[in-house]
This record gives structure tokens, C-alpha cells and sequence, in this order.
């Protein structure tokens, strides 16, 4: 029978199993990438690195200048010819506060900063402003309409904007012409009204899509089914083995030590690839084949434990 510290660690290298494709998913631009804020610098790995007139990303509910404590609504909105979703981040550079609504949440490496949570082109968040006067503030945001298919690559188009409100009692916020508040935005408008396309091409791009789709789909259903079928052999393996065949084979200390501590090694390094590919928002398929890795290297750890601490038999007494 496996004993309870078996089925424990067979419980927690399944779950391990599973969360794997689903951490791969991100649900919010990185803080940092390559060294650089990504709220100042954009979105490096989507658009060819470069940013793009062709997504216009604008922010409205912005006053001229800030009274100070008060609470402004500030509406998010993306717009691209191509691509109706994407993400975006805000920051003030910790001046005032920045809370998020429906769709957005805290940077978790940055609170003060703000991303979405949930894919969409339009976000309303609140600002409030410095309890005192501390100078003009200044605003980054980006903005990323993304095509869907789950990869960072040139289909994807981003944009920066740079803005600022002024201290208080410094510009007039003078509603008599509708003009308190403001919409800053950045980008082509005339790309987003594209010109006619054949309509043989529309529909060869929706059949490449559908199948992309079925062959995402497949793979990641497919190397999940396989990655649990080997845990499975795996682990009957050892029940059969503990129950018919006298249990795992004696592994003298000298060669265990040496063994263990090359296959912990192992174990650490895959473990912590395996945390980078989830960090860095990897396709699914990188760290799935990597956690498989890190647990085969653990359950070599384990294998050689086990054989270390079995008793010692004999078996080639005449």
C-alpha cells in the first residue's frame, strides 16, 4: 500500500500538473521588462518592439489642473483597426492614488501603478489626487490591442502617452464651455477606418484562425493527457513494485549521497526555470515541458531517498 506521505506527494505533483498551462496565462503586463519600466518604455516583445500610430490610446476625465484630495474618474480606451482587445497600465508615479474598477487591478510589483485584470478596450478608474500641492504630476500609459492568439509577435500593436496635470489654481478648469475635463489620447484615428479588403482574404484569415485555434488546442490537451499518463506509470510503478516486488532495490549511502545531491541540483535549476517561464508569461507549452522536467529530476530526488533508507537484502547467497 503507498503510504500517506505517497499519496501526498502524489496529490501535490499532479496539482502541479495541472496548474502549469493555466499559470501560463497572464492577466496583466510585467512591471519590468528587459531592465525597463514597462509603463515608460512599452510593450518590447509585442508590435516588433516598437510602438504603433495604429492603436489609439486615450484617457478622458483628465482636469487641467487638480484640486487637492479630490477623486477624478479617468476612462481607459484602446482602439485598433484589427484588433478589439488588449491591456493597458497607468501610472503617476505614486503622486496621487490610483484605484482600480471593473476589469483593472494593482501592478503587484508596483501597487501605485494600475493594469487590467481581464482583456477589453475600455476601462474606468479612479485618481485622487495629493492631499497638499506637490506640482504638476506626471502620467505614463500604455496601452496593448492584441490579435488573441495568446503569442507576443508583430500582429500585436501598442502605444505610449505622456501626460500631466497641473498643480492647483495654476489653469482654469472653467466649465462655461465644457472644457473642465479633458481626453488626451495618442495614435492615427484615420488608420482605424481601413480600407475595403477582399473578402477572400477576410475569410482565408478566419480559416487560418479556426485552425491555429484547433492546433493550440490540441497540442495543449494532447502534452496534458501524455504528461498525466506518465505520472500515472510512474506512480503504479511504484505501487507495484511496494506490493509485489519486496519494494525499491537497496542503494548503499556512498552512492546515494552523490546521486542525491547531483539530482537535487537538477531539481533546484528546473524549478527555477520553471518559475521564470510562469513569471515571463511563456506560451503554455515552455513551462509544461519544463515543470514535466522539474518533476521527473524531484521524483529522482525522492526515488533515491527511498532506495537509501530500504533495507539491505541479500540475493546472490548460494
Amino acid at each position: 500500500m503507498i503510504s500517506s506521505r505517497g499519496r501526498l506527494l502524489i496529490v501535490s505533483l499532479m496539482a502541479l500538473l495541472f496548474i502549469a498551462p493555466a499559470l501560463g496565462v497572464s492577466t496583466g503586463p510585467p512591471w519590468e521588462n528587459n531592465g525597463n519600466l514597462v509603463v515608460e518604455t512599452g510593450c518590447s516583445c509585442h508590435g516588433g518592439g516598437s510602438p504603433s500610430n495604429n492603436v489609439v490610446v486615450s484617457i478622458s476625465g483628465i482636469p487641467r489642473s487638480y484640486d487637492a484630495g479630490q477623486s477624478y474618474d479617468f476612462t481607459i480606451s484602446l482602439q485598433d483597426a484589427s484588433n478589439s482587445l488588449g491591456g493597458f497600465m497607468l501610472w503617476d508615479y505614486n503622486s496621487g492614488t490610483l484605484t482600480p474598477g471593473d476589469g483593472s487591478q494593482s501592478v503587484t510589483d508596483e501597487p501605485g501603478a494600475l493594469s487590467q485584470s481581464t482583456p477589453g478596450n475600455d476601462w474606468i478608474v479612479t485618481w485622487t489626487a495629493p492631499a497638499e500641492d506637490v506640482g504638476i504630476i506626471a502620467f505614463q500609459l500604455v496601452g496593448n490591442a492584441v490579435n488573441g492568439d495568446g503569442l507576443p509577435d508583430e500582429n500585436d500593436h501598442w502605444n505610449i502617452l505622456s501626460f500631466s496635470i497641473s498643480a492647483p489654481d495654476t489653469a482654469t478648469n472653467d466649465d462655461e464651455d465644457g472644457l473642465a475635463l479633458r481626453t488626451i489620447s495618442v495614435g492615427d484615428y484615420d488608420s482605424l477606418f481601413v480600407a475595403d479588403v477582399d473578402p477572400a482574404e477576410l475569410e482565408a484569415e478566419r480559416q487560418q484562425h479556426i485552425a491555429d485555434q484547433y492546433f493550440d488546442n490540441g497540442n495543449l490537451f494532447y502534452w496534458t493527457t501524455l504528461s498525466v499518463l506518465l505520472v500515472a506509470a510512474v506512480f503504479q510503478g511504484e505501487f507495484y513494485e511496494r506490493k509485489f516486488g519486496g519494494g525499491p532495490p537497496h542503494l548503499d549511502r556512498s552512492l546515494a549521497m552523490p546521486q542525491g545531491i547531483r539530482r537535487g541540483i537538477v531539481s533546484i535549476l528546473l524549478t527555477a526555470l520553471f518559475a521564470f517561464t510562469i513569471r515571463e508569461g511563456f506560451a503554455y507549452g515552455y513551462p509544461l515541458v519544463v515543470g514535466m522536467l522539474a518533476l521527473w529530476a524531484i521524483f529522482g530526488v525522492y526515488r533515491t531517498i527511498v532506495q537509501a533508507r530500504a533495507e539491505k537484502t541479500y540475493t546472490d547467497l548460494i
